[in-house]
């Protein structure tokens, strides 16, 4: 049996005034984490966690279905797949 984990970054553009509510959502939101903001662009570096692709793409559509939300851009992508049985150090 094999488990993986997914992580991403994004960065989500929004309205400088909507950022600490944004902020505040998101990080209310399961594996997701505001890593970094600047508030007089109005961008929010963001860190998503999941266990699946599909649980990963439904949390990146929720960050993107949050109001106030412009655009949200992909950054990076990681996908760490291990084996049961399998150590890692």
């Amino acid at each position: 049996m094999s488990t993986s984990w997914h992580v991403c970054s994004l960065v989500v553009r929004a309205h400088p005034y909507r950022l600490a509510a944004l902020s505040e959502a998101l990080s209310s939101l399961p594996g997701c984490e505001v890593a970094a903001g600047d508030g007089a662009a109005g961008k929010l570096a963001v860190v998503l966690e999941a266990d699946s692709e599909a649980s990963l793409l439904k949390l990146m559509a929720s960050v993107r279905d949050l109001s106030g939300v412009l655009a949200v851009s992909l950054v990076y992508h990681q996908l760490d797949a291990q084996n049961q049985g399998e150590e890692t150090s």
